[in-house]
Parts: structure tokens; C-alpha cells; sequence
């Protein structure tokens, strides 16, 4: 006799349990849920996903049931994106970054990203909403700036994938957008003392003596205090940083640790100082009342720190206009002390030390360009090399 299912009898399809999650019509969709937790009342979380076809939600389901089992689901959350960058940047990132690093990336935050997606849910957050803003930022001709987005939401949800708020970091699904970094711009050796020339009598003129001479970065220049000079040994210790964040001065730690470095003074940079210091200490003997912070060695006219902005227009883009040089950026007298070394043959381990570089690799690569034609050296010694070979050999057989 055969046995099955009564003549007639409707199929019911085996019931799923809530582990399992379940699939369902609504209307004309098809929807999957799944339960991912249960709340303080003893509610359940549920994950769910909606399309046009079975097919499509019964893939979205079985993928969310393996990235359980390898304990990557986490639960939703109603958290907007812009809730989650602004904890990210207060706790992640103010702790443990340079004031100036903070600064850039609450700036890509708050000014670019936060106006274009901050209301989505940070769990509803897909490649595709990266995209269409990479794709707005470049379409207003700011590739860099697509860029430099890019870099900071990789990084804040990094964080969130570990803080259990992401499965998976959705703009690893994006392309990282091209860029053509601008280039390097230093100063020959005759444009260098073109430019301190015209920089002579300035009453900042030890500040770029020291960016020329040494190579200091524009925040330790800001940052530095006459205790961190010796006068009489003609060293200097560069301990911190300066910087302007929401219209507060904030001193932070340098750049890294390696930036935390000791420094011989060249004499033309040690007599800059001295000059500069017998000019501040009158300045403050007229401007006792107001003057406003007796140990930075460089301030404005009233003793206050200098601000990146003011000081750029009013200060060192005159001078390169006086000296009849390019416009240029500051960091790129940085860069000017590096290669003017470097093509006075210092030893490139020596450089990455006085800029403190953390890795030799990244003074090598910055500045392997600025070096003399070596490719024309290599060639001139292997015929060295070569011919004595030869002469040698001709010695032998005579």
C-alpha cells in the first residue's frame, strides 16, 4: 500500500527556528528575517532584508547564517553614520592622533561626509553610497579631497568592524580614487639663499632660517619654547606641536616618536636665534601687560601663538614674492633642507634622523629623486671597474 500525504492535502512547509531565521511574501517581496538578539525587555532583534525574488533573500539569509557561524554577524544598530564618526573622532581618534591630524580629520567629517550621508543608518551603510559621494567630490573637480575621504571613513569603520558595529568595512567594496599627488617642490641651493635673504630683518627671520637649516615641520616651529633651546651648546629639542583647533590652541605630541629628537643648530641658524631672542625680549619690555605667552620662541606681535592661515598670507608668502620665487607650500622648506643635504652628500640615515622620519624607508622615498644623477655615477664606476679589469688582464698575457 502506498503511503504519503493525503489526497488533496496542501504542502506546509517545514517551519524554520528563529536560529535558522525565516523567508516570507509581503505583498509582492520577499523578505528574510533573521534573529540576531534580544533586548533589555526581552524583545527580539531581528535582521531583515527585503527583494523582488525568493531566490535573491534566500542568498542574503544563508550569507548572514555563515558570517554567524564564523562570528562576524552583529547585531543592527540605530546608529547614523554621522552618530558614529563623532565618537569615533572624540574617542578614537583626538586620544591618540596629532592635534594637526585631528583637526584634518574632523575637517573631512564634518565638511564633506557628514552633509552627504550622515542620516543613514550605520548598518544600512553600503559601497554604493561611498561611491555616489567619491564620485560628487570629483565631480566638483576635488580629487583629493575624494581621496583623503577615502582614506579617513576606511579608517573610522576599521573601527567600527572591530567595535562590533560593521560585519564586514564597506568601503573595502570601493575602489580607492586615483590621485595624482602634487609634486615636490624644493629650493636650489641659489633660490634657498634667495629667499633668506629676503627674509633678513623680518621679525620672524629665525623661523625660516630654522625651516630652511634644519627642517622643521610648521607645528614644531610653532610649538617651540626657549627651554627647548640651548644657546650655549647650540641644540635644540623638539618636544611638541602646535596647533589651532576649533579656534582653541591646542600642544600636542609630534608626529611620532621618532619626531621627538634632538637637534645641532648650524651657526647661521644658532646666530638667528640669538638675534631673534634680544629682539622678543624688547618687544615684551614695551608689551608687558599683553603679552601673551613668555616662552614660546615665536609668536605674533602681542605674544600670542601664530596661526597657520594669518601667518601664511601675511608672513611667507610676501617673503617668496619679495625673493621672486614660485608659489610654494611651507612643508616645502622641509623639503629644501633634506635635498640641499642630500646633494651635499650627507648620509641619508643622518637626514631621516634630523627630520624625524619613524621609517628610513620614507626618507628614501621622498627623496631619492633629489639626489645626484646616480644612475650616470653607477655607469662611470662600472667602466672603472671594467676597464681596470682589462688592464689587468693585458698585464698578465704580456
Amino acid at each position: 500500500m502506498r503511503r504519503g500525504r493525503p489526497r488533496g492535502a496542501t504542502h506546509i512547509p517545514k517551519k524554520r527556528a528563529d536560529t535558522e531565521g525565516s523567508i516570507y511574501l509581503d505583498r509582492t517581496r520577499w523578505v528574510a528575517s533573521l534573529t540576531v538578539g534580544w533586548d533589555t525587555a526581552g524583545r527580539r532583534k531581528r535582521m531583515r532584508y527585503s527583494a523582488k525574488t525568493r531566490r535573491e533573500v534566500a542568498a542574503w539569509l544563508a550569507e548572514r547564517l555563515a558570517e554567524r557561524g564564523k562570528g562576524l554577524l552583529v547585531e543592527p544598530s540605530r546608529q547614523t553614520v554621522a552618530g558614529f564618526l563623532e565618537t569615533w573622532l572624540e574617542d578614537a581618534v583626538r586620544p591618540r592622533r596629532a592635534p594637526r591630524t585631528f583637526e584634518t580629520y574632523a575637517g573631512i567629517c564634518r565638511g564633506h561626509v557628514i552633509p552627504a550621508i550622515g542620516k543613514v543608518l550605520l548598518a544600512k551603510l553600503t559601497p554604493q553610497h561611498l561611491l555616489r559621494l567619491y564620485n560628487q567630490e570629483r565631480a566638483a573637480g576635488h580629487n583629493r579631497t575624494a581621496l583623503m575621504i577615502h582614506s579617513v571613513l576606511h579608517a573610522a569603520f576599521d573601527q567600527a568592524v572591530k567595535w562590533g558595529l560593521l560585519a564586514r568595512n564597506p568601503a573595502d567594496g570601493v575602489q580607492r580614487p586615483q590621485h595624482h599627488s602634487r609634486k615636490m617642490r624644493s629650493l636650489t641651493l641659489e633660490e634657498a639663499g634667495r629667499f633668506l635673504d629676503a627674509a633678513k630683518g623680518n621679525r620672524l627671520e629665525a623661523l625660516f632660517v630654522l625651516a630652511v637649516s634644519v627642517g622643521l615641520r610648521q607645528g614644531e616651529l610653532f610649538g617651540l619654547r626657549w627651554g627647548d633651546i640651548d644657546l650655549t651648546a647650540g641644540t635644540l629639542q623638539v618636544q611638541r606641536t602646535l596647533a589651532q583647533i576649533d579656534g582653541a590652541f591646542v600642544f600636542g605630541e609630534p608626529k611620532s616618536e621618532t619626531s621627538r629628537r634632538k637637534v645641532a643648530l648650524p651657526a647661521i641658524a644658532l646666530a638667528a636665534l640669538k638675534k631673534h631672542r634680544a629682539t622678543q625680549a624688547a618687544e615684551k619690555l614695551v608689551l608687558a601687560e599683553v603679552w601673551a605667552d613668555p616662552e614660546l620662541v615665536f609668536t605674533t606681535r602681542i605674544g600670542a601663538p601664530l596661526v597657520r592661515s594669518p601667518f601664511t598670507r601675511r608672513s611667507f608668502k610676501p617673503l617668496l614674492t619679495k625673493a621672486g620665487l614660485p608659489d610654494m607650500r611651507f612643508h616645502d622648506l622641509r623639503h629644501t633642507a633634506a635635498s640641499l643635504l642630500l646633494a651635499a652628500g650627507e648620509n641619508m640615515k643622518v637626514i631621516q634622523e634630523l627630520l624625524g622620519h619613524a621609517r628610513f624607508a620614507t626618507t628614501a622615498d621622498t627623496y631619492a629623486h633629489t639626489l645626484p644623477d646616480q644612475n650616470r655615477q653607477a655607469a662611470e664606476t662600472m667602466d672603472r671597474l671594467l676597464k681596470s679589469r682589462g688592464s689587468r688582464v693585458a698585464h698578465k698575457s704580456s
